[in-house]
């Protein structure tokens, strides 16, 4: 899996489409949508625009509450993929830890079996929430692809999931531009000793933790400035100026 990708949320239609394949033909290679985006033929239109052989992509999308249980489980994967033009994923999250998560991972599982998902795992899950999976789970989650920022360094969740084998993934890098982050003085300061913008400290600093970043642009130009954070690195004092930024808190309430 690609250490820096592609974020579609929002980006629909003839847009979406434009933006993945400008995405894909800038360097990217995984690509990151779920159901709720409303987005999954889009972003499939984009992919074949591309021309890129589906095996050099990385392709993920996500299951909705509304879908949760085994049957309805295995029913929108299904439509999933018909709507991306894909015949297998390569990684598929239960988007929020609502409803009937028990018979969704059973059905997830049997899909990672059957070869029709090569990862499986979640998002926006808590450590106890996936200390609680593990009671019936035979297969352990792949990824969690939480909040986690500059603004919000998820600390506890940072360990637990370093330690429980699970990969960390930020589904929003930029905190979606809240809290003033691409004015950030301090985040300025530190780009400006590296020649580096603001998105570029962010995605940086979590690259540095070790964390997939999925940052989502409608502009090429800024596709491509995301990209170019692998010919510099933070300083341990970088790091520590920016640990004061952290508020351990949500940037986005309304999820709560």
């Amino acid at each position: 899996m690609p250490r820096l990708g592609f974020g579609t949320n929002t980006l629909k239609g003839a847009i979406g489409t434009r933006c993945v394949s400008d995405a894909i033909s800038v360097g990217y290679r995984l690509i990151d949508t779920a159901h709720i985006y409303g987005n999954e033929e889009a972003v499939g239109e984009g992919i074949r625009q591309s021309g890129i052989d589906r095996k050099e992509l990385f392709i993920t999308s996500k299951l909705w509450v509304d879908d949760s249980g085994y049957d309805s489980t295995k029913k929108a994967f299904n439509t999933s993929i018909d709507k991306l033009g894909t015949s297998y994923l390569d990684l598929y999250l239960i988007h929020r830890p609502r409803g009937d998560v028990k018979g969704t991972w059973q059905a997830m599982e049997e899909l990672f079996r059957e070869g029709k998902i090569r990862a499986i795992g979640v998002s926006n899950f808590l450590p106890e929430q996936l200390d609680d999976m593990m009671k019936y789970a035979r297969i352990k989650p792949a990824i969690n692809q939480i909040e986690t920022h500059v603004f919000f360094h998820e600390d506890k969740s940072y360990e637990f999931l370093k330690n429980f084998e699970t990969q960390m993934e930020a589904w929003s890098p930029f905190a979606a531009g809240r809290n003033g982050i691409f004015s950030n003085q301090t985040l300025a300061d530190i780009g400006k000793k590296h020649n580096k913008s603001i998105a570029q400290v962010c995605l940086r600093w979590h690259y540095q933790r070790g964390i997939i970043a999925i940052p989502r642009s409608s502009q090429k130009g800024h596709m491509i400035e995301n990209l170019d954070i692998f010919d510099f690195e933070l300083a341990k004092a970088d790091l520590q100026t920016i640990a004061s930024l952290d508020l351990n808190t949500t940037q986005f309430p309304e999820w709560g």
